[in-house]
């Protein structure tokens, strides 16, 4: 899954999984300013080179899925870096950076501790994710992942899904729905395949620019959920099997994605996804 994140700066926002202070312990060369606490379920810096540093925590219904996720966390995330295994971080975890020449530069930590997951990524720029950056993250992902159960994620209360959404898409038999923060929900089955809804405050100048923009997916109109209402799918990049549709209204976008492992009968189209966005369209 991909996702673009939206910054607000408050300057009275605290990450609560580590704080300033630790931060600059663990990584004393570089300097950061959080600039988005995301719901409690993780933290987004800035640096002052435009670098961007991301720690999400991911909350699990219990420790079996919890390491089901991890394996395909890892499983992803080796697909883009090279990974080693790093000790004393939660039950265990992977590091690594991106291969030179790679098109974006990228240092990660992934840490599995009991039912949540810690996952801490880097993305420098104008420079390589060296072996230098590995150190600091892996000391900054020991401190944030004893206090991951701060995290706010909730289970079973979602706003935007219900468990009928998942017809069609998810094993409902092993569905779990779990509010991952302000205006954003997902459901997951055993199988990790995944259906995530985000609402985020945009302009409509902005959504068009989306709709007109040129990118490694088939794109679709959807007239019927509004002139600004598009679907991708069949990506050349990231995950191929996904689909994804976007509604606006009144100001607010939606994003309604459905991300399988692997190949899936609603890969290739919007069409069944439709219903599922025309629902999510009516509560905004």
């Amino acid at each position: 899954m991909a996702a673009v994140p939206v910054f607000s700066v408050s300057a009275a926002e605290t990450c609560r999984f580590i704080s300033a202070q630790e931060l600059a312990g663990a990584m004393p060369a570089l300097k950061w300013s959080l600039i988005s606490n995301q719901d409690g379920r993780g933290c987004i810096y800035q640096g002052g080179r435009g670098d961007t540093m991301m720690l999400t925590v991911f909350r699990n219904p219990d420790k079996d899925r919890a390491r089901e996720l991890y394996v395909t966390f890892v499983k992803t995330l080796g697909e883009r870096l090279p990974l080693n295994a790093v000790a004393d971080i939660g039950d265990e975890g992977r590091v690594g950076t991106s291969v030179a020449g790679a098109e974006r530069q990228e240092a990660s930590v992934v840490a599995l501790s009991g039912d949540y997951i810690l996952q801490i990524s880097v993305y420098p720029i104008g420079r390589r994710a060296d072996g230098a950056l590995l150190g600091p993250i892996a000391e900054a992902a020991r401190v944030a992942i004893a206090n991951v159960s701060k995290s706010s994620e909730r289970f079973g209360n979602c706003e935007w899904l219900t468990a009928a959404d998942a017809d069609g898409f998810l094993d409902k038999g092993t569905l779990t729905v779990q509010r991952t923060g302000a205006g954003s929900c997902m459901m997951f089955d055993r199988e990790a395949n995944t259906m995530t809804v985000a609402v985020i405050a945009i302009s409509r100048d902005t959504v068009i620019g989306m709709m007109k923009r040129p990118g490694p997916c088939k794109h679709v109109t959807i007239p019927e959920l509004g002139s600004e209402a598009f679907g991708e799918h069949s990506c050349t990049k990231g995950n191929g099997n996904a689909v994804n549709i976007y509604v606006w209204k009144s100001g607010r976008q939606a994003s309604i994605l459905f991300a399988p492992v692997k190949p899936h009968p609603e890969s290739g189209s919007v069409e069944r996804l439709r219903a599922v966005a025309g629902r999510v369209y009516g509560k905004l």
